[in-house]
């Protein structure tokens, strides 16, 4: 037997629920997120940096977005990815390969997250976001990345974890023959 569910609080795409004594946060008004692990053909990794007011601070991120929000309920979601690659980055992908699916905080949260590799990419633009957003686009090499995030993280910069899942899957995308990245 399940405790009912109280909805404590509310807003345009978050609910506070509690269930007995447990409180999590509620996706509303969309169908989820979306992340991208966008290649450039140099064998470089997109990420993307923007101020996210629960930090209160930038964070380095993978170019992400909601899925199906109140502009567009039945929005699926490889073209969610494909909208938030342009919009964040400025580039667009040949191909969008489906990665996997999962919850990004399951204690906290029911979002759930479906990672995408974009390849085949090519610059449109110069990116940055819609109006609300100033993010910053950063390509860096695959060969250089951890020293890179290393390098960030000491500086005092967040880094989202969903990064580290979208690297594993960048180098396994990448051939390890690849001049650009170390082997083994």
């Amino acid at each position: 037997m399940t405790a009912p569910v109280t909805t404590l609080g509310s807003g345009k795409f978050l609910a506070l629920r509690r269930i007995g004594r447990w409180e999590y946060v509620d996706r509303i008004n969309c169908r989820g997120a979306v992340a991208l692990v966008a290649i450039t053909p140099n064998h470089e990794l997109i990420l993307v940096e923007q101020y996210r007011a629960a930090l209160n601070g930038r964070v380095l991120e993978l170019p992400a977005g909601l899925v199906g929000d109140a502009d567009n309920p039945a929005e699926a979601p490889e073209t969610a990815a494909r909208r938030e690659l342009r919009e964040e980055t400025g580039y667009e992908a040949a191909t969008f390969t489906p990665l996997l699916s999962g919850p990004t905080s399951a204690g906290l949260t029911s979002e759930r997250v479906d990672f995408f590799l974009a390849s085949g990419l090519h610059k449109i633009s110069n990116g940055g976001g819609d109006a609300h957003e100033q993010i910053t686009v950063h390509t860096v090499p695959l060969a250089d990345i951890d020293s890179w995030l290393t390098t960030h993280r000491k500086a005092g910069m967040a880094i989202d974890v969903k990064v580290y899942a979208g690297l594993h899957f960048a180098k396994m995308a990448v051939p390890s023959r690849s001049p650009c990245l170390p082997r083994a």
